[in-house]
């Protein structure tokens, strides 16, 4: 193991691990529309939620549909 000499480390950074999270059970349309959701229209929704304040995304998140037929989709998230 290599020895880390931290008067080095000039400044702290967080862990740049990647997870994601998996939404289920969303409308893919917009409510009494035939308008899909978009990937930047559930971003401003989570911006307003208080359960992802200092959330950081990893990256663009992803709506996908679950089947072609249905209205449900499922909506992933990198943090």
């Amino acid at each position: 193991m290599e020895n880390v000499n931290f008067e080095d480390i000039k400044f702290p950074r967080l862990p740049q691990s990647k997870s994601y999270l998996k939404i289920i059970g969303i409308l893919f349309y917009i409510e009494n529309t035939n308008i899909p959701i978009s990937s930047d229209f559930v971003e401003s929704v989570i911006k307003f939620n208080h359960i992802f304040n200092n959330l950081l995304l990893a990256s663009k998140l992803q709506v996908i549909k679950v089947l072609p037929k249905s209205d449900m989709a499922i909506i992933w998230v990198d943090i």
